[in-house]
């Protein structure tokens, strides 16, 4: 770096100046002044890019051991704050609140959650847990069957044992707990045609009448393991949706009807119920709910389809018939009747 250094010759007297020696002293003081000036500016000079050298090696090294630092320790940072927010003992505060704010925050939160539990449990008494408390808007009962079909559409080839294997498997699986030696076991006889009333305590276990797989005579799988299904003349349960109370008006049972949807009626030319009667019988009814009608199976109505035209899809509805049930709701296909459709390919 180039830099502009002040003359060392003894400055020029002006033409008639008298020389004394204290001027002369005064001019050495100066001089010297001036020397150590440029001394101190060349040590700066000098010592400046030293110092930015050195500021420019410790970068470097802070540099390095930010890199060189495990990750753990920046966990143990993380988990060091946690552990002061939490508790702070310098300032004695926990979660940034001191000890008084904690009290009144424990002490509303306990009498909500007090107030909460009271309100509960008053509830609860209230309520019964074997009989519902409001039946005023029950709904008609609604029907489903099985075997299990994807849209309830049956779709298989009789000649294909692949297309409708899963539907006995199904079917099978749905009537094991209708086997006649269980039913004997765990149910018992009633007499048919009148409901199957019991008095006692609510709390009390009730019996459940027999609904035997043998009932369902062609369609219980005991003498067609296929259900039907490997002639094209398949079956297909129906069991109305379990109701607490629930009795058929007039004492009349409810039935079972099946017929084409839409299109012509002799697509489906002869139909069999198992049991003969289509209905579901007085006996099994009412139900007490499933805390004490422990072992209660619910009835069952088996259509036996042994003559529909074949290679077609012929749509099915089966309704419900009995004094008091709904089956033409719009926008409900599953309250009091159930839609379907049977497509059976040789």
């Amino acid at each position: 770096m180039r830099r502009q250094l002040r003359s060392r010759r003894a400055p020029t007297l002006p033409h008639g100046y008298r020389f004394r020696l204290d001027d002369q002293d005064e001019m050495n003081q100066n001089y010297l002044a001036d020397e150590e000036e440029e001394a101190e500016e060349e040590a700066q000079m000098v010592a400046m890019p030293n110092l930015e050298e050195e500021e420019k090696e410790e970068e470097q090294k802070e540099e390095e051991e930010v890199q060189d630092q495990p990750a753990d320790n920046t966990w143990w940072q993380k988990l060091q704050l946690i552990s002061e927010y939490l508790w702070d003992p310098e300032q004695r505060m926990s979660l940034a609140r001191t000890g008084l704010i904690l009290v009144i925050y424990f002490l509303f939160y306990a009498s909500l959650a007090a107030v909460i539990t009271v309100c509960m449990y008053t509830l609860f008494l209230a309520i019964s847990p074997y009989l519902p408390t409001f039946t005023e808007r029950e709904k008609p009962p609604g029907v489903m069957i099985r075997p299990f079909a994807q849209s309830l559409n049956f779709n298989f080839n009789v000649s294909e044992p692949d297309t409708w294997q899963h539907y006995v498997i199904s079917l099978n699986g749905f009537l094991q707990g209708y086997n006649d030696s269980l039913q004997e076991e765990m149910n018992v006889d009633c007499p048919p045609g009148q409901y199957f009333i019991q008095d006692g305590e609510e709390e009390e276990d009730k019996k459940a009448c027999q609904f035997k797989r043998s009932f369902l005579k062609n369609c219980s799988g005991l003498e067609d393991p296929t259900f039907g299904y490997s002639t094209g003349q398949p079956c297909i349960l129906l069991k109305m949706n379990r109701i607490v109370g629930f009795r058929p008006e007039l004492g009349d049972p409810v039935k079972v009807s099946c017929k084409v949807q839409r299109g012509d009626e002799n697509d489906i030319r002869s139909i069999s119920y198992y049991p003969e009667s289509a209905s579901f019988d007085l006996r099994y009814y009412p139900y007490y709910g499933k805390l004490t009608h422990v072992n209660y199976t619910s009835p069952l109505v088996a259509m036996h389809f042994t003559d529909v035209v074949k290679n077609q899809v012929v749509p099915v509805q089966c309704q419900l018939k009995g004094k008091g049930i709904i089956n033409d709701v719009i926008n409900d296909r599953f309250v009091g009747r159930v839609i379907f459709t049977l497509n059976i390919e040789t």
